[in-house]
């Protein structure tokens, strides 16, 4: 009986270890429409995951805001209920704060500073800042989002032409804040509930990117779209940590490099687009504001980088450093 016992349990031991692991099905969560650049970067590494691990892992993606707006699916993200999220920074300061680098005004001078800041010993950091938070997130990478500029239903040249003009901004009291100091009235609304603002007057308009505003059909509203550049974000992507810590250390690894060229093939796919995004504009009629005085505009949110910044002086003074 007891050689019987033995034998079996060499047995179950070898059919366990003969036994196919189990596939897993990561979800992966986007607010953006299918074909932006941001979705397709995601679901390419969605295809060279499943290739690298033989179908043992594999992704689906869930865009066009199916699963919540960018909050929400941030909190399903600390939840454990999805595990890739690509977010903008303007709801995920809150969350962590040290992101808040990044998202003041004019932190930047262009996009190509902001890619080398991102690509960089910075980039690198406040991603490690996320992993190593409360937040329940890895920190995975970084997404190109162009310049925020402000559309409405009129020119906005410079401060005094936002005064009465109720301005949509992303939920964060910095970006409030920077709206109200740039002469409007900011007001903190979800991306979600935005084009029937922007139909029925509760705001005036918003700011955003050229493919935001143009996947989102906003241009149909708002017509003037005015170059503030008061905004260069990137934007991030997260790991749930609650499912990240039931992932191998390889698998892990091979995620965190996919995540890499993940951050470089979404930014060809985003200059790609912009071109055929503002071609777009130009044949739907959209009048790009381009004599801004955005002099005044810097000038008019330094409170807000002294409120928001002093926390952030010696992270500020080296990403003005990168050259």
């Amino acid at each position: 009986m007891m050689r019987f016992s033995k034998l079996a349990m060499v047995l179950a031991t070898a059919i366990l270890a003969a036994a196919p692991v189990a596939a897993v099905e990561l979800k992966a969560a986007d607010v953006h429409p299918v074909g932006y650049p941001n979705i397709v970067a995601m679901e390419n590494l969605g295809k060279k995951l499943a290739a690298a691990t033989n179908g043992r892992l594999t992704m689906k993606m869930f865009p066009n805001m199916v699963l919540g707006d960018e909050k929400t699916m941030i909190e399903q993200g600390q939840a454990g209920g999805i595990d890739i999220v690509r977010t903008s920074l303007g709801p995920f300061g809150p969350v962590v704060p040290e992101v808040n680098v990044f998202n003041m005004p004019f932190v930047f001078r262009d996009e190509a500073h902001m890619r080398k800041v991102i690509d960089g010993p910075i980039g690198d950091e406040i991603l490690a800042k996320i992993t190593a938070s409360s937040a329940n997130l890895v920190g995975l990478g970084w997404m190109d989002s162009g310049t925020r500029n402000v559309f409405a239903k009129k020119p906005i040249r410079k401060p005094a032409d936002l005064a009465g003009q109720k301005i949509r901004m992303m939920g964060n009291p910095l970006f409030v804040d920077t709206m109200n100091a740039m002469g409007g009235s900011g007001i903190a609304m979800g991306m979600g509930d935005l084009f029937s603002a922007l139909q029925t007057g509760v705001v005036d308009g918003a700011e955003n990117n050229e493919g935001t505003y143009t996947t989102q059909n906003y241009y149909t509203v708002d017509k003037f779209y005015n170059l503030t550049g008061h905004l260069i974000i990137p934007e991030v992507f997260v790991f749930s940590k609650t499912n990240w810590n039931k992932l191998s250390a390889d698998d892990q690894a091979l995620i965190k490099k996919l995540s890499k060229e993940c951050q470089q093939e979404q930014r060809k796919l985003w200059d790609a687009k912009t071109v055929e995004w503002r071609a777009k504009m130009k044949a739907e009629g959209v009048k790009t504001i381009t004599d801004v005085d955005k002099a005044a505009f810097f000038k008019a949110t330094q409170p807000v980088r002294d409120k928001y910044g002093k926390d952030y002086a010696a992270m500020i003074a080296r990403i003005q450093a990168v050259k």
